[in-house]
């Protein structure tokens, strides 16, 4: 039980690892494809290492040093490989302030998409919702409220600033892409070096590596599992972006899949602050049923679109009249 336990969190971490970079992987494939092919292949050589090894290798442990810093860097190192159940305890019990500000940064990261960012409307309500795009400051605010009165009546300061740390991290990530998103269009423009690309290539790929490693703590606090799921998802991510991100472009609700699961674990990780028992299994569980469902649905909507295509008659060459 414990090997398949293991076995589902992997997969669950390396399946969102991969929705919610994808729309990184297709900004890399756009801006990619301006480059030449010296600066593309070192990219996508070096740019593995950084992504898998650096960002997504590191980030783990400074999150868990930062949410149990009695531990010290290399305790924070050694407890990470430990198997010491009480060293486990331990870490859940101090990473509380972690799991909130998680939860609070996930579930902003999906009102914002719900409310104000475009997309393909996969449910009944997401329609209603985008035309109530002023509603996401009064939600965000009014959830962050609510949190952190919770927090105060149960006398957990570190909870009412994990709230606002989720908060803050938030905006500040929000607001980099947002510039970020006006650099593509020079990019792709033209006029700056292969160099400027990478850099900015890397720069953003770190920004959406956070998103993946904070929702891994919903599934687990094993590094190494983190280290295993995050590291497959971002491998087979970068091949995606090499060979097939065209083909992944028209399954068109992947991305709701990937905002809903996030809306999901962003739940699981607050009620796991506030002392709410969840099982283990629930996470991956539900990543699974939620992105099945709409890889399903792309699927038919896909297989739509190429049967129309299909049943539309050529246009016959068109003859001329003689004179």
């Amino acid at each position: 039980m414990e090997i398949l336990f293991i076995l589902m969190t992997v997969v669950g971490l390396s399946l969102f690892e991969i929705i919610t970079s994808i729309d990184n992987a297709i900004i890399n494939a756009e801006v990619l494809s301006t480059m030449g092919q010296k600066a593309r292949r070192w990219f996508l050589t070096w740019g593995i290492f950084f992504a898998v090894f650096v960002m997504r290798g590191i980030l783990p442990f400074v999150i868990l040093y930062a949410a149990v810093p009695e531990l010290g860097f290399m305790g924070t190192f050694t407890a990470a490989f430990s198997n010491d159940p009480e060293i486990g305890e331990t870490i859940k019990e101090s990473s509380k302030v972690l799991l909130n500000a998680g939860g609070i940064f996930l579930i902003f990261l999906f009102l914002h998409w719900l409310f104000l960012e475009p997309k393909n409307f996969g449910l009944h309500g997401e329609r209603f919702f985008q035309k109530q795009g002023a509603w996401f400051y009064a939600s965000v605010s009014i959830l962050l409220t609510a949190v952190v009165w919770v927090a105060f009546q149960r006398e957990n300061p570190l909870l009412e600033f994990g709230a606002v740390v989720g908060s803050t991290s938030f905006f500040i990530i929000h607001g980099f892409r947002q510039y970020a998103e006006e650099q593509e269009k020079k990019l792709l423009q033209g006029g700056m070096s292969d160099v400027s690309k990478i850099a900015y290539l890397e720069v953003l790929d770190a920004s959406f590596s956070i998103d993946g490693v904070i929702g891994a703590f919903a599934f687990t606090f094993a590094i190494p599992l983190i280290l295993i799921g995050n590291g497959i998802g971002a491998v087979v991510l970068r091949q995606l972006t090499i060979r097939n991100i065209e083909r992944i472009k028209q399954y068109k609700y992947l991305k709701n899949g990937a905002m809903y699961s996030i809306f999901i674990l962003g739940i699981v990780m607050l009620l796991h602050s506030f002392d709410i028992d969840i099982p283990e299994w629930i996470s991956p569980v539900l990543t699974f049923a939620i992105v099945g469902y709409f890889f399903w649905k792309s699927k038919i909507s896909m297989n739509a679109i190429e049967g129309a295509l299909e049943t539309v008659p050529a246009k016959s060459p068109s003859k001329k009249k003689k004179k």
